[in-house]
């Protein structure tokens, strides 16, 4: 029995090691640069910089990134927005990544341009892929970075807003903002939820 409890020890402490970074956004070349599709954006810029590239997997691309002694599992869905959470659990379960390790990157219209503000629970806001993970973990209790993409539009107009392209300003400020999320995401796994937050938020 020893061997048997020693080894599953063992293992725990490597799943902790391991972490799945998901980000949000819509699949299609007519997406890419909106606001909508930060998410996927920030792990796009976090992987050129490292030198990773995307496989097709099963519900999504996905990168491998290894970073002091940590693995950072990169997931795009490429269910669509609204169906975000069948991907997020699909490689969950099968990475064997605890809930705790599950980081979610999403667009926020309720946060100024560039705005960044962590949470380690809480509910969807109103948004669609938030809203579908909440609803296939059964849990808000996972980690959210609401990436600020403000409110500038017009009655009516949120889904042009929302799925339309960055403007000329943002597009300046852009990069900046993108550095400091790939230096969030390899903080979460090595310096630990709270001390990101505190480093992180509101900057």
């Amino acid at each position: 029995m020893k061997p048997e409890v020693h080894g599953h020890q063992k293992n725990n402490i490597e799943v902790s090691k391991k972490f799945l970074i998901v980000g949000l956004g819509n699949i299609g070349s007519e997406y890419v640069n909106t606001r909508h599709n930060i998410g996927f954006k920030v792990l796009d810029f976090l992987a050129k910089k490292e030198g990773l590239s995307f496989e097709t997997v099963k519900l999504g691309a996905l990168a491998e990134y290894k970073f002091k002694g940590r693995t950072f599992l990169l997931l795009k869905p490429n269910t669509y927005m609204n169906l975000s959470g069948k991907a997020v659990k699909f490689w969950m379960d099968k990475e064997n990544i605890p809930l705790e390790n599950i980081f979610v990157i999403t667009d926020d219209l309720n946060l100024s341009f560039g705005t960044i503000r962590i949470r380690k629970k809480g509910s969807d806001g109103g948004h669609n892929g938030l809203k579908n993970i909440n609803l296939v973990l059964n849990t808000q209790e996972y980690t959210r970075f609401r990436f600020g993409i403000s409110d500038e539009f017009k009655k009516g107009q949120q889904v042009d807003y929302v799925l339309g392209d960055w403007d000329d300003n943002e597009k300046a400020k852009l990069p900046e903002r993108l550095e400091v999320a790939s230096e969030i995401i390899k903080s979460f796994g090595t310096a630990g939820l709270e001390n990101t937050m505190t480093a992180f938020n509101g900057k």
